[in-house]
């Protein structure tokens, strides 16, 4: 299991680095994908897979450079991190279905905002301790790493305990639905994001659609689409992000990628929250219901032999004086 958990972390790790940006002459990625997939699987395997998690940090590393004595550093704290989150998570009453705002909640600011702490600041402090980055350059770098770790758990973590959880139903209908949505998203995303004229509000009406429509499943996909898209159009400098410098690129992904993010995932979780107490309550409705009717049923029925009524009121309908 634990070397499944590698090879999915490295897969993550190279696909990351496809859309990867450079700060202050440091590479950084704005999505860091194996940040996700190792949350998610500490949630869905338990903490025993944390040797996969650091095996495919340290292939990940290696495939970029020769590793070193900081390689040890980099690979404990890219593990420490996703076992932070999944600590805080479980001690929070973190619900896999997320069915509920706090999960969704307990996610973004236990297992993103705070976890990522840890991965960026000893990434970070290490290229400062080395030398291979001056002091004043720590802040923008460290932004940018934890800001792309936060978002791998953001983004893939969620998608990753959707698709492992149980299927639901879904009707025709709402495969059409799915479909015209899908269809409008590849449309009108790329025209968003290509656009020089920077439009890119238009793809939060797809992610408000999708979230009330689809929930989970759905807001996080077009969250995912969407911030892949603008991130590989970020990269080269075109649409959107033209004629802007690396930190203001750098910058303006980052503020887009969180924004649609928490976007989708708090509405989701709002709405699947509100689903799940209509149907509470409903149940609670008919059951009784149930109960009412038993009840009137008991009441109008005649009394058995023996109770006060078959002696008030005997056969002949006379009563003896």
């Amino acid at each position: 299991m634990s070397l499944a958990v590698a090879v999915c972390y490295y897969a993550a790790g190279r696909l990351g680095l496809m859309g990867r940006l450079v700060v202050e002459d440091v590479v950084a990625t704005p999505i860091w994908p194996p940040t996700g997939v190792a949350v998610a699987a500490l949630l869905l395997l338990g903490a025993r897979v944390w040797p996969g998690i650091a095996l495919g940090s340290f292939l990940v590393i290696t495939s970029l450079t020769a590793p070193g004595p900081t390689t040890v550093v980099t690979v404990v704290s890219n593990t420490v991190a996703p076992l932070c989150a999944f600590l805080l998570l479980r001690r929070a009453g973190f619900r896999r279905d997320m069915a509920r705002l706090r999960d969704g909640l307990s996610l973004v600011f236990l297992g993103g905002f705070g976890a990522m702490l840890i991965s960026a600041t000893a990434g970070v402090g290490l290229q400062v301790a080395k030398g291979s980055l001056d002091k004043s350059e720590f802040w923008p770098v460290w932004l940018a790493w934890w800001v792309g770790d936060t978002m791998g758990v953001l983004l893939v973590a969620p998608l990753l305990l959707v698709l492992a959880g149980p299927a639901g139903r879904f009707r025709v209908r709402r495969w059409k639905e799915a479909a015209f949505l899908g269809l409008t998203t590849l449309v009108l995303m790329p025209m968003a994001v290509l656009s020089p004229m920077s439009m890119l509000f238009l793809v939060f009406p797809l992610l408000i659609w999708a979230a009330l429509r689809f929930q989970l499943a759905g807001s996080m996909l077009c969250a995912l689409f969407a911030s892949v898209l603008t991130t590989f159009e970020a990269t080269s400098g075109r649409g959107a992000f033209l004629h802007l410098t690396d930190v203001e690129i750098m910058a303006k992904l980052q503020a887009f990628n969180g924004s649609a993010a928490l976007t989708a995932l708090l509405l989701s979780s709002v709405i699947t929250e509100q689903r799940a107490t209509r149907r509470s309550v409903r149940r609670a409705c008919q059951e009784l219901a149930e109960v009412l009717e038993h009840l009137a049923a008991g009441e109008s029925s005649p009394g058995p032999p023996g109770t006060a009524e078959s002696r008030a009121a005997p056969p002949g309908g006379h009563r003896d004086l």
